[in-house]
């Protein structure tokens, strides 16, 4: 479906914030003040690619609206359930998606051990899904 050009640059420098945060978090002890600041990194990047990757995908739903306010309305969920409706990502990834953000919303206000034990075991895959939402928003499925 025709769109227009959807700048995904910050998302993408999130996600590779995200993956670099991942990675120097891991080495080093939960003791270490580094692991601190890698650990504060992690979970901003996390929400930042959440909230980046729904209002970006919303854009790119438009198309499928009558009207851009139509899509505006959209809550996150429901931005990801319509992208599987109209094909744009798979069921199980939406699903995924789904997921993050109720883990977001369930960590919201507990930045300490409840989102080290949950969420870090969820990103390495949610920075894979975090990758292939940017090209579908680049429209790369289009080709």
């Amino acid at each position: 479906m025709d769109h227009l050009a959807i700048d995904t640059t910050y998302l993408k420098r999130c996600i590779r914030t995200l993956e670099l945060a991942l990675d120097k978090l891991g080495g080093h002890d939960a003791e270490d003040i580094l692991y601190d600041i890698y650990h504060a990194a992690c979970v901003k990047a996390f929400e930042l690619v959440l909230e980046q990757g729904g209002k970006l995908l919303k854009k790119r739903l438009r198309p499928w609206f009558a009207s851009n306010r139509q899509a505006d309305r959209l809550t996150f969920k429901d931005v990801f359930r319509h992208a599987a409706k109209h094909g744009l990502l798979p069921a199980d990834v939406c699903e995924r998606w789904l997921e993050y953000r109720d883990n977001r919303n369930d960590i919201a206000h507990d930045y300490g051990e409840g989102f080290a034990e949950a969420t870090l075991k969820l990103l390495p895959g949610f920075i894979a899904d975090a990758k292939t939402l940017a090209a579908v928003i680049d429209g790369a499925d289009d080709a």
